[in-house]
């Protein structure tokens, strides 16, 4: 850009107005959800959903992959800020501050996605998991930090989602300090001085993941029936280009465990229409903005490569930050994300790189391939 393009560019229209400041603002959901937007359980109504049948879920606990060096990819994942739970022959278990018994399990191989696991509310759903036809038999899980049954079930694209009951809980912490900020003329941090330590950014729990899916309406139907994932957010684009809107087509889906009254993350699973299936990300939360910071600086200064990030986003609101790990997988830390309930009306948001982020470095154009 020459320097004309660029006096150009910023030269308002109207010299004589100032342009308006930035600010930020908690508003109600009703006000920040996508419009057009419906009460949840009359989606679930209208797509005749038994919720009776569902598989009950409470969480979402830990990633399961598969990688060729359980060395490397441990010397990446403490820098991530994960510690090492248990080790075992050809086995790793990662935790983090939360109160799960480990929140990533490795094992050694091929590089391959072995899903992520969800507990389950009781004995009784896990038995009615392996009823779901090609499911695997419940097992015990003996080696593993906290024991537990688990059940494994594929999605109709060949995704595994492993569903575990009976997992004994670790104690929570250390937390990190709720740091005290001084603000314009509310300033209740007196004589006391903000100071940080290099280091990575300690993981607390799994917040998410995400699917890129051939088969949209197939995946997102499956998830949804089969278990009480209900939708938060739609992404739409216009199949005639003409904006109708009976020709919207839902191309993704950011969707939440359903808890009744009780609140839970913005999302917990994510579904993108992609011509391949593959896994996206798997995303971890951590403390807050400074301890995000701290973090991509950890990981810059250590050499591995950053995705995007650090950055804002706009549906859940996170802070985000996406990384590869040494053998290709995307993995996120986030802070400050969104919390919704039953009472969470679903939305309905166009597709593109605009609906992604408020703020932060510009989205790579290959982000949801």
């Amino acid at each position: 850009m020459t320097f004309d393009d660029m006096k150009e560019k910023i030269t308002p229209a109207n010299p004589s107005r100032e342009a308006s400041p930035n600010r930020g603002s908690s508003v109600p959901q009703l006000e920040a959800i996508p419009k057009p937007c419906k009460p949840l359980r009359q989606w679930q109504k209208e797509a005749n959903i038994d919720r009776n049948a569902q598989i009950k879920l409470t969480k979402l606990v830990h990633m399961r992959y598969q990688h060729p060096n359980l060395d490397e990819i441990t010397t990446f994942l403490r820098d991530f800020g994960m510690t090492v739970a248990k080790k075992a022959d050809g086995k790793r278990w990662y935790a983090g501050y939360g109160e799960d018994a480990y929140v990533y399990y490795a094992q050694e191989g091929e590089k391959k996605f072995l899903g992520g696991t969800f507990e389950v509310e009781s004995y009784e759903e896990l038995s009615k998991a392996a009823k779901v036809p090609g499911a695997s038999a419940i097992e015990e899980v003996t080696d593993a930090p906290g024991g537990g049954y688990m059940v494994t079930l594929h999605d109709p694209e060949g995704f595994p989602i492993n569903l575990l009951h009976g997992q004994t809980k670790k104690q929570a912490g250390p937390f990190p300090e709720v740091l005290t900020t001084n603000y314009e003329h509310d300033k209740p941090r007196v004589a006391r001085f903000q100071r940080f330590k290099p280091g990575p950014a300690a993981v607390h729990k799994l917040g998410h993941y995400g699917l890129c899916v051939r088969d949209f309406q197939a995946q997102m139907q499956w998830y949804t029936r089969t278990f009480n994932i209900v939708p938060t957010d739609f992404l739409y684009v216009d199949a005639d280009d003409e904006g109708n809107q009976d020709t919207k087509k839902d191309v993704a889906i950011f969707a939440h465990i359903d808890l009744g009254p009780h609140y839970t993350d913005h999302h917990t699973i994510f579904l993108s229409s992609n011509p391949t299936s593959h896994v996206h990300h798997c995303s971890f939360e951590v403390h807050d903005f400074d301890t995000q910071n701290l973090g991509h600086e950890w990981l810059a200064q250590k050499g591995y490569k950053s995705v995007w990030g650090v950055g804002r986003h706009i549906l859940g609101s996170q802070l985000f930050d996406y990384w590869w790990d040494i053998n290709g997988n995307m993995i996120e830390h986030y802070a400050d994300g969104d919390l919704v309930n039953e009472e969470t009306p679903v939305g309905w948001g166009e597709a593109g790189d605009e609906s992604l982020a408020v703020w932060g470095p510009e989205v790579p154009g290959w982000f949801l391939d």
